[in-house]
């Protein structure tokens, strides 16, 4: 569970940063306990969406995000998480690896087979990325919302890419131009940074 986290997009440790017209919509964004929030607007919250800085709403959702972090990261067990998870599908189920993952070219499909509250968790030591253009993409049911990304350093998703689930990441999110996120991007140290982008919750 992640607890009150669930209700935010958008969460940091140090900062918020967007350029661009950015759209969040069905979660709020938070801060705690960094320094600043910049660039809404050019960038939007969707009502009922609101900010919280570094207000004990922020607060709770980092305490809550790194229950979850924690509890993710410790996870026993799993399946090999390649290095690359380009024209790969994955099934539900755990998998990890004590490297760095990455998404360089097409799609990566998470099939659900039918079940609609199928979860799958993917333990990533150090880096997350993404490049322009690629995809993860949910089939047999599969639910962004059922989706978790941990990892022990940062995410990048790359230009106009589009990728589903909750990341979690023990240092900053970065979202390049255009990137879509179905799901959120929760940041337990460092900054979330914004460019253009549409945000939706799971």
């Amino acid at each position: 569970s992640l607890g009150s986290a669930a209700d935010v997009d958008v969460l940091a440790g140090s900062t918020v940063t967007n350029t661009g017209p950015t759209i969040i919509t069905g979660g709020d964004v938070a801060l705690s306990p960094g320094s600043a929030v910049t660039g809404f607007p050019p960038g939007t919250l969707t009502t009922p969406a609101v900010m919280h800085f570094t207000d004990p709403t922020a607060a709770q959702a980092q305490v809550d995000l790194t229950t979850a972090y924690i509890y993710t990261a410790g996870l026993p067990g799993g399946a090999v998480l390649p290095g690359d998870m380009s024209g790969l599908t994955f099934t539900p189920g755990l998998y990890k690896t004590s490297s760095t993952v990455k998404l360089s070219a097409g799609n990566v499909t998470l099939d659900a087979q039918g079940d609609v509250n199928a979860i799958f968790i993917f333990q990533v030591a150090s880096t997350l990325t993404t490049i322009g253009g690629t995809q993860v993409v949910l089939a047999g049911g599969a639910q962004a919302n059922n989706v978790f990304w941990q990892t022990g350093s940062s995410a990048t998703l790359g230009t106009n890419s589009i990728f589903k689930g909750t990341i979690m990441a023990l240092e900053s999110i970065t979202l390049k131009t255009g990137a879509t996120l179905q799901g959120r991007a929760l940041a337990r140290n460092g900054a979330v940074t914004l460019d253009s982008n549409a945000v939706d919750a799971p």
